[in-house]
Parts: structure tokens; C-alpha cells; sequence
């Protein structure tokens, strides 16, 4: 494991990225399944939060990807406000990271890509669930499920309301825990040219 945040604060690098690749790299040694996984936040009409855990299958200097279905509750919730938040936890490694930026849709052909790269179950369930519409029974799904697959076979197109949103961070917090509650904490901040700063917090 290579503790990036020690008593070599002083000489972090320029951008967050580096440290996350790194400890995002750990992590897919250490964690016993979806080392990618994170708690999206998004906030409703009404300004109340809602807080569910995604896969963050995309990251690079642009921000970080995920897919869902568009007409969704969070895919509503991300319309509205445009503004989410992601907090990715490794227990394994004692290890947080908080980030907060905006919301954009990532390409149709970015979409396109991971849609076909799913296996084919993911594929066809796009297509059959009407994610966070009421359900009355269970059976109605698995009937829609074969319904989409008698209808697309082994090649389903992605679905119009199926697609990919970038979280761009503009404020990007690592957070290492520390014995008697005294953890390490550097947050950076993007300001409006894109230029990175960093701060070391109090636990």
C-alpha cells in the first residue's frame, strides 16, 4: 500500500488525480469486490438529498463516469441541480475520498462504448426496467426481461433513456485514518482557471 499522505505533505502533487490513481489502484488489490463502487448525493426539486451507491466505471483528468438510467430518480435529481457529490470508501485500506463538482452527460459514443462492452443480462435489464417506477410484482419484470430478449436477441441497441453523466470535480478531499481519531485530511480545490490547491484540514 503507498501511503501518498504521510509526513511528506510538503511535497504532494500538482493535481488530485495522481494520488487518487494511486490509491484507487490499491484498493483494487485490497477490496474484496467493486473497488470502483461510491456514494453518489444528489439533491431533489425540493432540496432534499438522496444518497445511493454507483460504479464509477470511467475516471480521468476530465472527471468521473458513471451510467444509469436517465429517467431514474437520480437521473431526474442530476437534471435539476446539475451538482452531485461521490465519496468513495475503502475499509480495507481505512481510506476515504470525498468530491464534489458538476454534473454533464458524458457522449453518446462514450455511452455507446460501455453499454456494448455490459454483459448481455445488463444489456436487456436497460431495457427492461423502468428504474424507480413503481413495480407491482416481480413477475411483470421478469416477463418485460424476456420480452426485450424474444425482441433484441444477442445485439439489444442502447436504450435512448440509458446513458452516462461525468461528475467534474472542482473540489477533491482525501481522507486517511489515524490512531486516537487524529486522521490525516488534505482537500484540494480547482479554482476557475483549473488550477489545483491543496490544504491540510484538522480530523
Amino acid at each position: 500500500m503507498t501511503n501518498v499522505i504521510s509526513d511528506s505533505e510538503l511535497r504532494l502533487p500538482e493535481t488530485p488525480l495522481d494520488i487518487f490513481h494511486i490509491w484507487i489502484s490499491d484498493a483494487k488489490i485490497s477490496e474484496p469486490s467493486d473497488p470502483d463502487a461510491a456514494c453518489l448525493a444528489t439533491v431533489d426539486a425540493n432540496g432534499y438529498p438522496n444518497a445511493r451507491v454507483v460504479l464509477i466505471r470511467k475516471i480521468d483528468d476530465r472527471g468521473f463516469c458513471f451510467f444509469t438510467n436517465t429517467e431514474s430518480q437520480k437521473g431526474h435529481e442530476l437534471a435539476t441541480t446539475e451538482r452531485a457529490a461521490i465519496n468513495f470508501h475503502w475499509k480495507s485500506l481505512k481510506r476515504q475520498v470525498r468530491i464534489r463538482g458538476d454534473i454533464e452527460r458524458v457522449s453518446d459514443i462514450e455511452s455507446d462504448i460501455y453499454y456494448t462492452s455490459r454483459p448481455l443480462g445488463n444489456r436487456i435489464g436497460a431495457w427492461a426496467s423502468m428504474q424507480s417506477q413503481p413495480l407491482e410484482n416481480r413477475q411483470i419484470l421478469i416477463d418485460r426481461v424476456a420480452e426485450m430478449e424474444k425482441k433484441w436477441g444477442e445485439t439489444p441497441p442502447r436504450p435512448a433513456h440509458w446513458g452516462g453523466y461525468r461528475l467534474v470535480p472542482h473540489s477533491i478531499e482525501f481522507w486517511q485514518e489515524e490512531e486516537h481519531r487524529l486522521h490525516r485530511r488534505i482537500r484540494y480545490d480547482r479554482n476557475h482557471t483549473g488550477v489545483w490547491t491543496w490544504s491540510i484540514l484538522y480530523p
